[in-house]
């Protein structure tokens, strides 16, 4: 096996976080390898709605931080929610900064959206719903310009390398089928989140939980892996991934309506439209089970200027058959954001030496167990930017990396299995049932495929919901409708046996 060693810090992921932090990092060189051609393949680039942050005279940090707590439903962070909330305004100047056309209204100031639990219209956007793609365009003209970077297109993440002492020392990577070792004083994983472990996912159906599963099979401790935030709005034309009907449109007006045309939001919760995504989420379930539908009725609301106001979500229906200026949106819940992941402080560290995280993969507590509308592509650039600062003073250690065999590959015919299955019973609503009946089928794959990170993620996310007897935020448990106390999961591989179906189920 090839080896290359590389005297800088070594990003993995090349969206908001990854470039974040590579751009942060500087004068210390950087190299960031990435699957997928730079500004292609990464959720960053994907995300409609916006950037949170308080940015107007009638908003501020403190209220912010409040908003992102209480969406958090009482598992977040109070100092980090405070320290994003912070640090938001100037991150999203310095993305405007790079070349962010942010919309701005007539006296140059940043126009700013309404969205679901957000107590003032704080959502800095691009065209209504384009700030994700003019957002990564900007930072990742930025990093290809930048003297300190180099951009590896191609690369897939296969493994982690570690010494004698569990420090991580870089990572195996595949290359057109061939492994390389690269070795690095510091690696900073932004791999993303989990999304492309469920079958119905508004994310490139790429990310699947590789960077979490490979930290853990490292030893890294895990955070809250049962928290999945499932977006409310996904546009039901059975596409793979699912496009997504951005927030704002609700925060515009659009209403959630049935087949009968009835406007139902109201009898699930008194905020109707704007309620938490869990609540919204669970209320267009309900209503497709029962056989009702659920449909975005935004003719009132955009109608004619849909085109020019939200072009990304006017495309996606046109593709499929939807004209959404005369018809209302088909729509459904679907795999959106992954609020666990691997344990961090706010400098990215990670609880194994010389590996950082930052963006979704990663776990800080900001979120809890429900994420605030437009806050990802805010956590992504504001400890993205923390983890680059971190790495960068990353010293290199003495001696060399054990050799290592990376673990072995999913197949795509069981990796479709699990994606049936993840969405099947560690969806929007769970229960003992299905979650045991989940941890027997990855079993399964696990025998017959071996320990995949894939799999390993997966048995995170749907073991610690099993483990989790209540229903808080993105975790609903039908067979445990009500708040238990408040607690945190923190969970390593090694808590989390194969035979884990069997002892949860047994509790």
């Amino acid at each position: 096996m090839e080896r290359v060693a590389h005297d800088g810090v070594l990003v993995v992921g090349a969206g908001l976080a990854g470039l974040s932090a590579a751009l942060a990092a500087a004068p210390r060189k950087v190299l960031v390898l990435t699957a997928a051609p730079i500004n292609h393949g990464c959720s960053s680039a994907w995300a409609q709605g916006g950037v949170a942050a308080a940015l107007s005279e009638n908003d501020a940090a403190e209220l912010h931080a409040r908003d992102t707590i209480a969406a958090g439903a009482g598992l977040v962070d109070r100092s980090v929610a405070r320290l994003l909330a912070e640090e938001g305004p100037e991150a999203v100047r310095r993305l405007a900064e790079l070349g962010a056309p942010f919309d701005r209204t007539d006296d140059g100031r940043f126009a700013q959206s309404l969205e679901a639990a957000h107590s003032r219209p704080r959502v800095a956007r691009v065209k209504g719903d384009q700030a994700g793609r003019a957002i990564m365009e900007a930072v990742s003209a930025s990093a290809l310009a930048a003297r300190h970077i180099v951009v590896r297109p191609g690369f897939r993440l296969r493994g982690l390398l570690q010494d004698v002492r569990g420090r991580v020392r870089g990572v195996i990577a595949e290359h057109r089928g061939r492994l390389v070792e690269i070795t690095a004083p510091a690696v900073v994983l932004a791999t993303g989140g989990v999304g492309g472990l469920y079958a119905v996912t508004t994310t490139p159906a790429e990310l699947r939980g590789e960077g979490l599963g490979l930290a853990a099979l490292a030893g890294a401790v895990i955070g809250d892996p049962e928290f999945v935030q499932f977006h409310p709005t996904a546009i039901d034309i059975g596409s793979d991934p699912a496009p997504l009907a951005t927030e704002a449109l609700r925060g515009e007006g659009a209403k959630l309506i049935n087949a009968a045309g009835e406007a139902f939001m109201a009898r699930y919760h008194p905020d109707a439209e704007l309620a938490p995504r869990d609540v919204v989420a669970r209320a267009i379930h309900a209503e497709r089970e029962a056989g009702r539908g659920a449909f975005l009725d935004a003719r009132d609301a955009v109608g004619e200027h849909f085109p020019h106001e939200f072009p990304g979500v006017f495309a996606a229906c046109m593709a499929g058959g939807i004209d959404p200026r005369t018809q209302p949106i088909p729509v459904a819940p679907a795999c959106h954001y992954h609020m666990g992941g691997i344990v961090t402080d706010a400098q990215g560290r990670t609880t194994l030496e010389g590996l950082y995280a930052a963006g979704e993969c990663a776990s800080t507590g900001v979120h809890g167990a429900n994420r605030l509308a437009s806050n990802s592509l805010l956590e992504a650039a504001v400890f993205g930017r923390r983890a680059g600062e971190a790495a960068r003073e990353a010293e290199a250690p003495d001696g060399r990396p054990l050799r290592t065999a990376p673990p072995p590959v999913l197949p795509e015919t069981a990796l479709q299995q699990l994606r049936r299955a993840m969405s099947r019973d560690a969806g929007v609503i769970r229960n003992a049932e299905g979650l045991t009946r989940l941890i027997g089928e990855i079993d399964e794959l696990e025998a017959r495929y071996g320990r995949t990170p894939e799999l390993v993620a997966a048995r995170l996310v749907s073991a610690s919901a099993l483990q989790r007897g209540e229903s808080r935020g993105g975790h609903y448990r039908t067979d445990f409708p009500d708040l238990a106390p408040a607690r945190r999961t923190f969970v390593t591989l090694s808590d989390i046996p194969a035979s884990a179906a069997l002892r949860f189920a047994a509790e």
